[in-house]
């Protein structure tokens, strides 16, 4: 007799931050990634820095009680979030503290204990902004006259995640262009001898397929790309397919441009791996141009 699998009660799960959370959803997310069937319900609570903001979330965890990450740095409202998570019995962890402890005891400096103080106006923010102004202005094969101006060059066919690929870059300060390999048109424009690393990016022939439908549903008859208005059904033929990615593969051996493959990779994965290929390719510059 087939045993049933334990049902498991979904848990509250209260995020609370001075900032924007992002360090708490990424750590909760991480975390939950390690369990199989489990439902948490979440609550988010950010940018808490006042005594009265605080008070809701107090109320919050009261009418919904579950354990609680934080990462508040102000003193007083970790004492008053202390003192209430104790009295209604659930758990609570500062996440920041073993981090901040283990700095504070190598470099032996003070801790300035400022809410948000990651966030500054400061030349890596507005490196930021012009990287994401420039993805902007070079996505999907546009301006190509500016490719000189960019740290990392993307390419490969229609809906092989190049476009989030080069957002999610353009957020950690990275200029990335992006061309789009079609079939049938000449090789892209400006880089025959680039000025930075150009990499290829491909996905399984039946995970593009399907991208592909649901963008064809998504945009419509009347809103479709010429390219693909033009294609006569290649755009989602399994042949036809097949034959653009073989042909986008050889073309990017034949310039000798890495590959990544991001059939099973989510967009952060694949980030990193154009950032460690990125590396590989300016030390291996660097060691041509050493006398």
């Amino acid at each position: 007799m087939d045993s049933k699998p334990t049902e498991r009660k979904p848990i509250d799960l209260h995020l609370v931050s001075d900032a924007t959370g992002d360090t708490l959803n990424a750590m909760s997310r991480a975390a939950v990634a390690q369990f199989d069937s489990v439902q948490i319900n979440y609550h988010r609570w950010s940018l808490i820095r006042t005594r009265l903001q605080l008070h809701r979330v107090l109320e919050g965890v009261e009418s919904e009680p579950g354990p609680v990450l934080s990462s508040l740095v102000d003193q007083a409202l970790r004492s008053d979030l202390e003192a209430t998570c104790q009295r209604l019995g659930v758990k609570l962890l500062h996440v920041l503290d073993p981090v901040i402890s283990l700095l504070h005891e190598e470099l032996g400096a003070p801790v300035v204990s400022r809410p948000g103080r990651q966030y500054v106006l400061d030349a890596d923010y507005f490196r930021r902004i012009d990287a994401m102004h420039y993805v902007l202005a070079h996505d999907d094969g546009q301006a190509q006259r500016g490719l000189t101006e960019a740290d990392v060059v993307l390419v490969g066919v229609s809906r092989s995640s190049k476009t989030p690929t080069a957002f999610y870059l353009a957020n950690r300060g990275v200029k990335a262009a992006n061309i789009p390999l079609v079939p049938g048109t000449a090789a892209p424009e400006g880089l025959e001898n680039p000025t930075c690393p150009v990499i290829g990016l491909f996905i399984d022939s039946a995970m593009l397929i399907d991208i592909r439908r649901h963008r064809l549903h998504v945009l419509g008859t009347h809103n479709q790309p010429t390219f693909i208005k033009d294609s006569n059904g290649d755009y989602v033929d399994q042949e036809a397919v097949e034959k653009e990615l073989l042909w986008a593969k050889r073309l990017c051996a034949a310039r000798g441009w890495p590959m990544i493959d991001v059939t099973r990779r989510s967009i952060e994965e694949t980030a990193a791996a154009v950032l460690k290929l990125m590396e590989s390719w300016h030390q291996r510059h660097a060691k041509a141009k050493a006398p």
